[in-house]
């Protein structure tokens, strides 16, 4: 898979439930494509949200982290989870102990769907769908998902969380991406 990164351009982290419905599906690859000049997508190659956001960039300035080699189809190269990732996943995750490896390797692959491939890069916002609509990590369910790890991560260094489930989704990302100096006509 090629990838064609714009140094210094910011990421947004595009992901979210593998049950997003497929109207908001849709408007994900949307977003993905008025964005893939501006803003370098990062996501997790899931079914459902992330291979929606995904679709949506056709230049290639995307970092799809898997937590294996070909998780999901996706031949992404960024598939190694560090032990770094692991920690900090495990910092935010509210039952670590509980997870099987598998599900570890997952939320240490969403602590690069915020940090980047160096853990020291955030993004400057998540797009995301999740079933009961949360933008902060202290209000996440068990109907959270996977997701709600990225969105925990992000509430803690401030970073805004645009939930597609919500009713006013549309107007909070324009006012985000308006303090970045983009200014695109979603829909």
């Amino acid at each position: 898979m090629k990838f064609n990164i714009v140094p210094g351009m910011p990421a947004y982290a595009g992901i979210g439930s593998r049950e997003t419905p497929s109207n908001i599906q849709h408007k994900m690859t949307i977003i993905a494509k008025k964005l893939e000049d501006k803003f370098t997508l990062r996501s997790g190659g899931a079914i459902g949200a992330d291979m929606a956001f995904e679709r949506g960039v056709e230049n290639g300035n995307k970092e799809i982290f898997l937590h294996k080699k070909n998780a999901f189809g996706n031949s992404s190269d960024l598939y190694h989870v560090s032990e770094k990732a692991l920690k900090i996943a495990e910092h935010f995750h509210p039952v670590w102990d509980k997870l099987n490896p598998t599900a570890k390797l997952l939320m240490g692959r969403n602590s690069y769907q915020v940090l980047g491939k160096t853990l020291d890069d955030p993004v400057k916002l998540v797009i995301c769908y999740t079933p009961d609509g949360i933008e902060h990590g202290k209000y996440r369910t068990k109907a959270s998902g996977g997701t709600a790890q990225a969105i925990s991560i992000a509430s803690y260094l401030d970073i805004p969380v645009i939930n597609m489930k919500n009713p006013l989704w549309e107007i909070k990302l324009h006012e985000v991406l308006v303090q970045y100096g983009v200014e695109v006509n979603l829909f």
